[in-house]
Order: C-alpha cells, then structure tokens, then sequence
C-alpha cells in the first residue's frame, strides 16, 4: 500500500494567483477524505489566522480516510522547542499528525539558518521529540535533502537519523529546488535505504518537469509515501501531480493506492480543485485533462473504431475521464462517423461523410478552426443530409456605425431572414456591430422561436489570423453561448470582423433550436 500525502491546501495555495478561503480548504479537504487519501495537509499554523481557523473547523469534524496533519518547521536555532511559538501553534492545532521540516543541506544550516551543523541536528531531534512527547505522529520533511545528500552525504544522513532518534514515524526527502533526475533519485533512495530503517517518503518539485517521475522512481526504489497536489499546483513550477502519481502507480506499477470506484473520480476532482482555485482547468493534464483522450488524427480514429486500445494507454473510464473525436483539417472519415455518433445522427451514406469532410478541410483552410466548436461542427455535418432543414435561413444584412455628439458612438444592424417562406426584414441598435447584429437577428426570430430569449452569449472571442497582413488579416471568432446547463461554441471566419460574428452567431441560434428540438 503506498500511502497517499495531499498538500494541496498548503504547498498547491504557494502557487501564484492561488489563494483558498478557509470554507474553501474545508471543501477541498472533504473531497480528498472522500477520495481515500491517507494524509491531508491543512496547512502552517504558525504562519497565518486563515490556517489556524482551517485547523479549529477541522479538530470537529470526523474524517473518514485521512489523518489531518499540521506543517511547521523545527524549533529556532539556540532556542528549544519547549518555548518555539511555531512548535506551539503546531500543538495548538490539535492535529493527530504534524509535520515538519528542517535543513539537510550544509549550505541552508550554515547560510541560511547560520548556525552550526550540531545545532542543526540538536533542534532537528529535540523538535521531533517534543511533539512525540505530546503523543503526536511526526512525520520529518527533510527539506533540500537530495542536493545536501550530493554536497555531504554522511551530513544529510546524520539530519534523518536525528529525526529517527527523536521518534518521526517516518522521515520524507525534499527534492525542494526541483532540479534532481529520476535515475539520481532512484539511486540515492537505494542507498538511503541502508541506512535508515523506518519508511521513507518522497516529496517532488516540478522544476525540472520530473516531479511525477522522480515519485515514480522513488517508490520503485523504496519509498511507501508520495506527498504531491491536486493537477500539480505549487510553488514556482508546482509539485508531483498526484492526478498523474496515483493512476501511474496503481494502474501502471500495480501498488494498491486507491479504491478502483474512487479512481473513477480523478477527472472529477481535479476540475473541482480547479474551478474553487478560479483557474482554468488544464485540458491537457494527462489523464485527467479533457484533452487526454481526445483524438484529431483521421489515420487514428480510423484505427480507434476498430479498436481502442490502438491510441489510448488505458481505458479513460478508468479515471473518470471519456474518449472524444474532434473535427479538423486533419479530420478523415473516422472523425465524421465517430462524431456523428456521438451526438446520435445518422450520417451513413458515403457522399454525406466525404462532403462533410471536404467542407470542413475547405473551411479551415480558410481560417474556421472547429476544434473549439463542436456545434459549428455538428451543424456543417447535419447541413450535408439531403433531408436536413434549418430553421431559419440568412438572406441579408447591413451594419453602420456612427459617431453622434449627444449619444457618442452607436451601431445599427439591418437583418433579413427567411423562415418557411416569411420574409422578415428587422433592425436592431446595440453598443458596438455585434451586439447590434445579435439583437436584430433576435428580433426576426423570437415570435416564431421564443426560446431563444433564454439563450445567453456568455463569451465571444476574437483571433486575428496572419497578423502580418495587418487589417486585411482573417478574423476568427468563438462565440460561446448557454441554455440552462446546457453550452455550446461556435465558429466564423471572415477577412471581415463583422461577416466572421455574423457566421458564429448565426450557428449559435441554430444549433440551439436543433439542441431544444431534439430534448
């Protein structure tokens, strides 16, 4: 079993533009009890109020899984731990486990703390035995211990076997600066190992892009702990994502870290870490990311639909993760097939799918890109069915932006529209062309559609293609649009700003009549 060490919630919040709530980390916290890992770092109580309070809601509440644990460091140097203020706010806390680090790297005792390699080692075992004699489980971060270990390996040992001494239960080595190889970390575990004779841990930075890897190597060469975040957050360049540590080792490696049910919940968790951290979530996160098992390629869906295993290293429903096809220039048939039963339309006859393919390799050679929107996408391919018909269709339009003194500068749009076979001539006047252009197109449709009033722009985007062209470049335009949970993007491209929104809002209000119509 290898235990499973979260400090999302004090190492992931050193990430900037990070900062968690109090209620926030509490949420977070339950989610990880929930998820089934073994340790829940809470944070610094010695550092800050907001932590303090965490601890304080923590102590009265009953966690299911996971030991809660407090962070702090060793006593100051030529003072003991009996009097510290930061071993105090540790047993303050009133944690079952608390966790702390000290210097294993000559270099921080002596410029750093600027103290002497004894007194080092003295305040390391003393702090350690402090807490146990308040019957508190210590875990020892060695912090900086793999480059200390390449400066003075005899030095960075006798730091582990002060923690020992001082009864930790087990000590865990900081690659802090994040700059260590897998093959280095393997090696210099192995050899750790005998010497040290309680359990090891290992505790990665990402500075070298190696934190999953060196994690890796560390429980293959020993470790039976791996302290990491949720999608890698951190200071600088993060921690070992343990949304990539946890299905590697046990899907992978074979070590039982986590029930296979609560595995399910990986992509689930991550997003939700994600969304309360306000960052977007990271598509491309392996495994978890939506991108993870995304397929582009037309020779590798073509080999997809015979059978999955031929792109995908494992099953995405593994992590509660789902295999998609996007549509591109790259796109063969496969891609069409694939989408079209996705969204559960019948597109079988062979003219219908090499039309649509064709359409699409012909658009974004032009400058429509349809992997960000999948409703531009669908739309082009229900346009080639023979009995497919729109529910409205764009004859005209006219835009005109002026500049008044009273009213400063306005835009008027001028809509026709054809449905059945109405006619319907509108105007619209809005803040800028756009905005004018949506509510006259609005304005044609909504006695004959009136749900469209609940559908509501939530984002628009531009891209301005070949900038070296300068005014002249091609637009694109991502329109991103929302009925009730249900959402939905858009495409245009146009040398022409106005022509590129017209196309995108257009489809917008289309595919948004076929989505009611469907449900």
């Amino acid at each position: 079993m290898i235990q499973i060490y979260d400090t999302t919630l004090r190492d992931g919040t050193q990430r900037k533009d990070i900062s968690l709530s109090c209620n926030d980390k509490i949420t977070i916290a339950k989610k990880l009890d929930d998820l089934g890992v073994s340790f829940i770092e809470g944070g610094w109580p010695g550092s800050n109020p907001k932590d303090v309070e965490f601890f304080r809601q923590a102590k009265n509440i009953t966690w299911k899984n996971a030991s809660i644990a407090a962070f702090g460091s060793t006593c100051r140097a030529s003072g003991n731990p009996e009097d510290d203020v930061n071993i105090k706010a540790l047993l303050d806390s009133e944690t079952p486990v608390c966790t702390i680090f000290g210097k294993s790297w000559k270099l921080h005792v002596l410029e750093v703390l600027r103290t002497t390699l004894p007194e080092n080692l003295r305040i390391i075992e003393q702090s350690v035995s402090c807490l146990r004699s308040k019957n508190r489980r210590v875990i020892y971060d060695a912090e900086h211990f793999f480059d200390g270990y390449k400066d003075d390996p005899q030095y960075a040992l006798e730091t582990l076997k002060a923690a020992v001494r001082g009864g930790a239960e087990r000590v865990v080595l900081c690659d802090t600066n994040g700059g260590l190889l897998p093959f280095e970390v393997g090696k210099i575990i192995e050899e750790v190992s005998a010497v040290i004779q309680i359990p090891l841990g290992i505790h990665a930075h990402n500075d070298s892009d190696c934190a999953v890897a060196n994690s890796l190597a560390a429980v293959h060469a020993g470790c039976s702990q791996v302290q990491g975040t949720i999608n890698g957050y951190g200071e600088r360049c993060g921690n070992a994502n343990l949304c990539s540590v946890i299905p590697d080792l046990q899907l992978k490696m074979g070590y039982s870290v986590l029930d296979s049910e609560k595995m399910k919940e990986l992509t689930e968790i991550s997003h939700f870490v994600s969304e309360l951290a306000n960052l977007a979530p990271d598509e491309h996160l392996p495994y978890v990311g939506h991108s993870a098992f995304v397929h582009k390629g037309g020779v590798h869906v073509a080999a997809m639909r015979r059978n999955p295993q031929s792109y995908q290293h494992i099953d995405p429903v593994l992590v509660g993760n789902q295999m998609s096809v996007v549509l591109s220039e790259l796109s063969g048939k496969g891609n069409i097939l694939s989408k079209a039963e996705e969204y559960g339309l019948d597109i079988s006859q062979s003219d219908e799918v090499s039309n649509a393919l064709n359409h699409i390799k012909k658009l974004e050679s032009q400058g429509f890109s349809f992997e960000a929107a999948e409703a531009s996408a669908l739309l082009l391919v229900k346009r080639q069915k023979k009995d497919y018909k729109p529910p409205f269709e764009l004859l005209d339009f006219s835009v005109n932006v002026q500049r008044r003194q009273l009213r400063g500068v306005i835009a008027e749009a001028m809509v026709k529209v054809k449905i059945d076979e109405e006619v319907l001539y509108t105007a619209g006047e809005g803040d800028g062309p756009v905005h004018a252009l949506d509510i006259a197109l609005r304005k044609a449709l909504i006695s004959h559609f009136p749900i469209i009033s609940q559908f509501h722009l939530t984002d628009y985007k531009v891209r301005i293609l070949d900038g070296n062209l300068g005014t002249q470049a091609v637009t694109r335009v991502l329109i991103d649009t929302q009925n009730g949970s249900h959402h939905w993007s858009t495409v245009g491209a146009s040398a022409n700003i106005i022509e590129a929104s017209w196309l995108a809002l257009a489809d917008a209000i289309e595919y948004g009549l076929g989505l009611v119509a469907s449900s």
